[in-house]
């Protein structure tokens, strides 16, 4: 990407440009291969356009969903790993929805979630800020949401990174949203490990009203997720998973969950 438009580039400046190009080629070259390589990603449909500009790789596309999104980050940082990742993924919405249809719907989730319901919620949109929730006894933290072209931002204060991580995921379920930017902080500020995160992945499943939880086992290695147990059909292995992604942290999910389905003439088990 060049910094000033190549016409007004002395000769010099022209000739270092298409060296460094030259250069940046066989990496960006190998990125596109691996993308290429995921079925997550599906580039074909999903086409994502990668650039170098020093040490910033960035990635500009819309994905089909959160998986295709955190793979194709991975991948990246994994192939370039003294490049600074510029994520311009966007998530393929679940419904087309305006910025200020959006806002209202984190909005109202946050509202509606009982371990948020000490932390102040307040709104920004333009140059208007609102208040939602702006009193409660002992107030443990502040939540300040934006929207902007579906991507949701969180900022603020909130008592833990369970906390945070469960909002983030809050409003990744809001249909129509493309990205959420959690800049919230825990505080006091926490150690992240992976017990941590298996206890909010473990959470976030027991949140899920569509997910019966109480046979998916969670653990998490290295940022990697892995789900086991028994659902009853295809489509809350799926989402299960889907929440997994949505988790601020999480880099991989392996899904072993069996499907058992149980009628009239017994259980039966589908490995799907």
């Amino acid at each position: 990407m060049l910094s000033e438009p190549h016409s007004r580039m002395t000769p010099r400046a022209r000739r270092d440009s298409a060296i460094t190009a030259t250069r940046q080629a066989p990496l960006i070259a190998r990125i596109r291969a691996a993308l290429e390589n995921d079925t997550r990603i599906n580039l074909h449909h999903f086409p994502i356009v990668v650039r170098l500009d020093g040490e910033d790789l960035a990635l500009t596309g819309e994905v089909a969903d959160i998986a295709a999104k955190k793979t194709a980050l991975e991948l990246a940082a994994a192939i370039a790993p003294g490049a600074r990742i510029v994520d311009r993924l966007r998530v393929r919405p679940a419904q087309l929805m305006g910025d200020r249809e959006i806002r209202d719907h984190v909005i109202k989730i946050l509202l509606q979630e009982p371990a948020l319901e000490r932390c102040l919620i307040h709104s920004r949109w333009l140059k208007w800020q609102g208040s939602h929730r702006a009193t409660v006894p002992e107030p443990t933290g502040t939540i300040v949401v934006e929207v902007d072209d579906g991507v949701v931002t969180l900022n603020g204060e909130v008592p833990s990174l369970s906390h945070k991580r469960l909002a983030g995921v809050l409003a990744w379920w809001v249909p129509g949203c493309r990205d959420v930017i959690n800049g919230l902080e825990e505080v006091p500020l926490e150690q992240d490990n992976d017990a941590e995160l298996t206890d909010a992945v473990r959470l976030v499943l027991e949140k899920d009203p569509f997910i019966n939880a109480t046979k998916i086992r969670v653990t998490a290695k290295h940022w990697i997720v892995t789900l086991e147990g028994l659902v009853p059909n295809r489509t809350m292995k799926q989402m299960a998973e889907r929440d997994a992604w949505y988790v601020l942290g999480v880099k991989n999910v392996v899904n072993h969950i069996q499907i058992k389905w149980c009628g009239a003439r017994g259980c039966r088990h589908a490995d799907l």
